[in-house]
């Protein structure tokens, strides 16, 4: 049955017209990896300034998502608009307005942390507030007396709390963010909240294990299957942590 719903999918096309004030719709989204199929058939609409947790088991998609969004991936069918633009077509306009924290921190390693940060400064355009900006963030995660200390020899929370400097140095209108507290102790979470925790007109697509934590940030949630389908979508309010925990051991 479900290669059946694989051959049967429609090709990728473009969004219909937006919402008004929708940041994320996507409408009926595929993502195959030559004949298996990870996400399958999704429909979600995010508003702006809405935060979108993303809950599930290993396996389900969840990464794939954020990737699609982040237009790192191409959709294998249905529709995606992300601030306004139709992916993949649209890509090169949403990509300066997109903050990205996945599970690699896409730092270089051989470059010190504000080596790192000025070259991301560069590529955004950011000249002339770029040094000030830089040495703002890594004030503000507690690192402003190891910002010439290379990459590969901070611990797993530094580079995690750097990768957020880096995610947020262009200040994104739409943030997507992978697990985004892993490796950080509880003071270096608090640190970086600020700048990646909900705020009034952020607009932020959240993957996470943590089922309470999911609600309870989540404006929205949609709790994937593993195989990709889509077990809910919709309010936060209308999931409780007992029925996304089941989702968790459900049959794909």
């Amino acid at each position: 049955m479900g290669e059946l719903r694989v051959q049967e999918r429609t090709e990728v096309t473009s969004p219909t017209r937006a919402i008004a004030g929708a940041t994320i719709e996507i409408a009926g989204l595929w993502r195959e990896y030559g004949e298996r199929a990870v996400l399958r058939d999704l429909t979600v609409s995010v508003s702006t300034g809405e935060t979108l947790a993303v809950l599930g088991p290993n396996g389900a998609g969840k990464t794939t998502l954020l990737r699609i969004l982040a237009t790192l991936l191409r959709p294998s069918a249905g529709s995606v608009s992300v601030l306004g633009c139709a992916l993949p077509k649209e890509a090169w306009r949403a990509r300066g307005r997109i903050g990205y924290l996945g599970h690699e921190p896409l730092l270089y390693r051989d470059l010190s942390c504000v080596e790192n940060l000025r070259f991301q400064a560069r590529l955004y355009g950011l000249a002339p507030d770029a040094e000030e900006r830089t040495a703002e963030l890594l004030d503000r995660v507690g690192m402003s007396r190891r910002t010439d200390e290379l990459v590969r020899n901070l611990s797993a929370g530094m580079v995690q709390r750097l990768a957020v400097c880096r995610s947020v140095l262009h200040r994104p209108e739409l943030l997507l963010l992978d697990e985004p507290r892993s490796h950080l102790d509880p003071e270096a979470a608090a640190l970086v909240e600020p700048l990646i925790g909900a705020a009034p007109g952020r607009t932020r697509v959240i993957v996470t294990h943590d089922v309470e934590d999911g609600l309870a940030e989540g404006d929205r949630v949609l709790a994937l299957r593993a195989g990709g389908a889509a077990a809910y979508e919709g309010p936060a309010s209308g999931l409780s942590a007992g029925g996304a925990r089941a989702i968790y051991g459900a049959a794909p």
